[in-house]
């Protein structure tokens, strides 16, 4: 086995995330401070992504409290690191909306081990935020969207330089998350091309009926890009 792989310096980015400012009466949630989610987010990089492939960068928008949260995996509630992932964790099994529907377009794509040799899933912002119990999105409040600017764009170019290509990217959120990606691109120049995919969570919540067309949309284009 190579001496740094991917797993390696994901791990290492992720122990490393230091909160940033952000105004009164909001939190950071930051798992990766937590022994017990650094153990499970070990166990599942070590098992999907020790080598030193290229992978496509798919990335939502930062970590809610009942998935990534919980388990240090994006968009993987416990039941799925278990169920899906074939990672043991004694968690509460609780299903977050958005770990449901990645994991149906993973499964459409042939399974983890399958899609996570070629795809690394993320987010703009890698930590969270919560204000009032809630969560919160970094673009929620202008003021806290100027503060965690500079920490997004150091942690963008750190999970580049894990292993993900720079030719193409995939952002979920149609609307303000992606045109936050799309601005910082132009001025940091990170990425050639960015194509934009709904979130899974108002999918979830408000488009039910239609699940199976967006389950068939992102897995037709994430094999197009992936190569899958």
């Amino acid at each position: 086995m190579p001496k740094s792989t991917f797993a390696a310096r994901a791990l290492t980015l992720y122990q490393s995330l230091r909160a940033p400012r952000v105004p009164p009466g909001f939190q950071v949630m930051n798992p990766y401070r937590d022994r017990l989610v650094v153990q499970h987010l070990r166990a599942f990089l070590n098992e999907y992504f020790a080598d030193n492939r290229k992978r496509l960068l798919v990335v939502g928008i930062n970590p809610g409290r009942f998935g990534a949260g919980i388990t240090g995996v994006t968009f993987t509630d416990p039941v799925a690191l278990q169920d899906f992932c074939d990672i043991p964790n004694h968690l509460p099994r609780r299903r977050e909306l958005s770990s449901i529907f990645i994991y149906d377009v993973i499964e459409r794509l042939g399974g983890p081990t399958r899609f996570y040799r070629s795809v690394f899933l993320s987010a703009i912002c890698p930590l969270g935020f919560t204000h009032s119990g809630k969560n919160i999105n970094y673009y929620d409040d202008r003021e806290l969207e100027r503060l965690v600017t500079p920490f997004i764009a150091r942690s963008m170019q750190q999970q580049i330089s894990l292993g993900c290509r720079t030719d193409h990217v995939v952002v979920l959120g149609s609307s303000a998350n992606a045109r936050y990606l799309q601005r910082a691109n132009e001025v940091h120049g990170w990425f050639e091309h960015i194509h934009v995919l709904d979130h899974p969570r108002p999918i979830m919540q408000y488009r039910r009926k239609r699940i199976g067309q967006y389950v068939s949309e992102y897995a037709d284009l994430l094999a197009r890009v992936a190569a899958l």
